[in-house]
């Protein structure tokens, strides 16, 4: 009987730990793939002398990118 229980908890650790996983994969992805947009878009701006417009397009498509990143997890 108390081994079952032991391995009952193992189990609910184990479900837990792959929520926070998970958790953890998405909360990256989204972040990643925005500020990427965002630094992209503010070196083109500096570089070209274009402010604001690459920093807008590159961090609305880091946003497109994220929401596509999520749903092609699942």
């Amino acid at each position: 009987m108390k081994n079952n229980d032991n391995e009952h908890k193992r189990s609910g650790r184990k479900q837990i730990l792959n929520g926070i996983v998970k958790f953890s994969e998405i909360a990256f992805t989204i972040v990643a793939n925005v500020l990427l947009g965002v630094l992209i878009g503010r070196f083109l701006d500096q570089w070209l002398n274009t402010s604001p417009w690459f920093l807008l397009f590159f961090s609305i498509l880091g946003v497109i990118s994220a929401i596509y990143s999520l749903f092609s997890m699942f």
